[in-house]
């Protein structure tokens, strides 16, 4: 296992790199909140390391890099689930907790955990969990900001770093597996209206480019 902060990195460069690759220092500096002297220091420490490889105009996972993401991506998911279905944390408080718990479990304790989960597919966030050979299930979702009016999906994964946004989003029941539907959009950037079963919700842009849907 790998120290927690180049663990951090592996992860936040695995993210970035699934909307665009190479992945700028600058994103990762971003992300991490660190200043890109640090971020461009460790860099060339996961360089030598053989965990990403230096491209123009950043950096991308090599094959090690990517496998050691994975694996503390399903560490984190793995824990969230446990912490919300077994724990009762409210989902809001899950993933600050789960980014504690991830860096101390082993690969045997991580394959135990997921036996005694009964081997879930998604964290509480809708996010799949890899398995135990780094493997995804397949996801066809877009994001609620990108749907017209008269558009409908089931939400498929909300974005989890913000906590504040989480606790809102389920005060109107805008969770995984639940249908949405866009009653009207906004014109020049505006808010979207969208209908959850009876109730109607304005949500601005931001917000709904939060929530990933599939197509209903």
């Amino acid at each position: 296992m790998d120290s927690p902060a180049i663990e951090e990195y592996l992860e936040a460069i695995y993210k970035l790199q699934q909307a665009e690759k190479p992945v700028k220092q600058s994103q990762i500096a971003n992300v991490l909140n660190l200043h890109p002297t640090t971020v461009g220091e460790m860099s060339r420490r996961l360089t030598e390391k053989g965990l990403i490889r230096r491209r123009t105009g950043g950096v991308e996972l090599t094959k090690k890099g990517e496998r050691a993401a994975v694996e503390l991506i399903r560490r984190h998911r793995l824990s969230e689930r446990f912490l919300v279905d077994v724990l009762g944390l409210p989902w809001e408080r899950a993933h600050s907790e789960a980014c504690k718990l991830e860096h101390a479990l082993s690969d045997d304790v991580t394959d135990s955990l997921e036996k005694f989960l009964d081997s879930p597919s998604s964290c509480p966030h809708g996010h799949p969990i890899p398995d135990h050979d780094g493997r995804f299930a397949a996801e066809s979702a877009c994001s609620l900001s990108s749907l017209g009016s008269g558009d409908r999906g089931v939400i498929v994964s909300v974005d989890e770093a913000n906590a504040e946004m989480l606790s809102y989003l389920a005060s109107l029941g805008l969770l995984p597996e639940v249908e949405v539907v866009v009653e009207e959009v906004a014109p020049f950037g505006g808010p979207l209206l969208v209908k959850i079963g009876s109730a109607k919700y304005a949500l601005g842009r931001e917000v709904a480019a939060k929530i990933r849907v599939g197509r209903a």
